[in-house]
């Protein structure tokens, strides 16, 4: 599961708005609101995000467990 409140935090904080980082990364606007509202990304695009924001512990944002 993403955590979406940090992978926004780290977006905006990096200076970018939702169009932006999704050019960034290489993917269309809608295509990355629709992954933002699931939080579903593949590994491909995960890859891509930490590439991006050059995140140094991935692992908090994309390998969150949920709690039920």
């Amino acid at each position: 599961m993403t955590d979406l409140k940090k992978l926004k935090r780290k977006i905006f904080d990096n200076g970018y708005n939702n169009s932006s980082f999704a050019e960034a990364i290489g993917m269309s606007k809608p295509t990355f609101s629709r992954r933002m509202k699931n939080g579903k990304f593949t590994t491909d695009e995960a890859e891509r995000i930490i590439r991006v924001l050059r995140l140094k512990q991935p692992d908090k944002i994309f390998f969150v467990k949920k709690l039920t």
